[in-house]
């Protein structure tokens, strides 16, 4: 099975990449929303990756509608959301599905290799979590009420 980072996934300007640049790091991939009580996770997560991003870590986030609506916005709105509410300088993707039909690539693999509680392969809500090691495996699946800081020490333990 190749590597999480050799899923191609849609850039926030429309276009089409893979996750290579990301080839040897640790990853902590997130659903995220602007509009959603965990929204405040931003900052954790920009705290985290600040901290250790010289040491080889990212955070990557991609947007997603699908819980409530919660993420109304085009991705010019999530970004500049993003940067003015949290100051996000980490890569934030295209607003994609993650449950159903349309659900991306990348998150069906996710799902695949780090299932939730009891098994289930579907991703509750916003702000759910995958934790990658730096071969491109997912090691972990973090519920979305994990707060980044808890994340923190399974992260330096990979690092």
């Amino acid at each position: 099975m190749s590597a999480v980072t050799e899923i191609p996934v849609k850039t926030a300007d429309g276009g089409e990449t893979d996750l290579s640049a990301y080839d040897g790091q640790v990853l902590l991939i997130v659903n995220t929303a602007s509009k959603c009580g965990f929204t405040p996770q931003y900052a954790g997560l920009e705290e985290l990756y600040r901290a250790h991003k010289d040491q080889g870590f990212a955070v990557l986030a991609f947007p997603c509608n699908q819980f409530g609506g919660q993420e109304p916005g085009d991705a010019a709105e999530i970004a500049n959301f993003c940067s003015l509410t949290y100051d996000v300088t980490f890569p934030v993707f295209a607003k994609i599905d993650v449950n159903g039909a349309d659900a991306a690539p990348l998150f069906e693999r996710l799902k695949a290799e780090a299932p939730g509680l009891l098994g289930s392969k579907a991703i509750k809500w916003n702000f759910t979590k995958f934790l990658v090691d730096r071969s491109g495996k997912v090691v972990d699946r973090y519920a979305p009420t994990t707060a980044p800081k808890d994340i923190e020490s399974a992260i330096e333990k990979l690092l």
